[in-house]
């Protein structure tokens, strides 16, 4: 049987690659405008949202948990609610589950996400949700170990960005866009952003990494950069879990 992938590799090599991650992107457009057509206002919201989050679920490691929920923190403290919060599900599980709402402990968070039909009107709404996650308690102890005890992890920064269809900005993310970003105080400011509509930046690095002209592979771009990204922060710290028993003390 002829394996047409492995002809098409071997004969057009990085353009093959590059068909499959535009194919990506082709596909997740055309799905948001058979939402737009068939869903009623209302939900469309909700439609987009459980899109990317099938998109997160189908290109991370299996050791992320993505879901939508509030995160909580040791002190009672809680963010707003998150459209997608990636976290750690083995060594920090959900609180608990009522009615569809999902309670994450904030010390196994890596990073949220605010979804939105467009990335130029929420700017700051998406840096309020982000300051809302940064601002939360987190905990970090030593970890016993056959050897000795590693030493309680430093905490990293929760990497916060926004998702949407399109961009919105005329100039891209450039001008205009990094003017209202870098208005925004450190909680509240956005380590990536994608627009499916072909646009996509993050400030993984010192300087921005920015697709601006409507690029056919900013989806997989923005998954490669993501994981890259996850990857460097390793495992969430440990948790003080008697900082949450305290609370339950008579």
């Amino acid at each position: 049987m002829t394996n047409k992938a492995k002809i098409d590799s071997e004969e057009k090599g990085q353009e093959f690659l590059q068909e499959i991650f535009s194919d990506v992107q082709e596909y997740l457009n055309g799905k948001f405008k058979r939402n737009k057509k068939s869903t009623h206002n209302g939900k469309q919201g909700e439609a987009t949202e459980q899109a990317f989050i099938k998109l997160l679920r189908e290109y991370l490691p299996k050791r992320y948990a993505i879901e939508s929920g509030i995160i909580i923190d040791s002190l009672g403290k809680t963010s707003d609610q998150i459209d997608i919060v990636i976290f750690d599900p083995q060594y920090t599980p959900k609180l608990f589950i009522e009615d569809e709402m999902r309670f994450i402990l904030a010390e196994s968070v890596y990073a949220v996400f605010e979804v939105k039909p467009k990335i130029s009107s929420n700017l700051k709404y998406a840096g309020d949700k982000a300051a809302s996650v940064r601002k939360l308690h987190r905990t970090s102890v030593p970890i016993p170990h056959a050897g000795g005890t590693y030493p309680a992890k430093p905490l990293f920064k929760i990497v916060c960005g926004i998702l949407a269809i399109n961009n919105g900005y005329s100039g891209g993310f450039k001008g205009t866009f990094l003017e209202n970003h870098y208005k925004l105080n450190d909680e509240q400011k956005l380590d990536c952003g994608l627009a499916v509509s072909g646009d996509h930046f993050d400030f993984f690095d010192s300087y921005p990494k920015i697709i601006n002209e409507q690029s056919e592979k900013a989806v997989m771009y923005f998954i490669f950069r993501l994981l890259g990204k996850l990857q460097s922060l390793g495992t969430v710290p440990a948790i003080d879990w008697n900082a949450y028993a305290q609370h339950l003390s008579s």
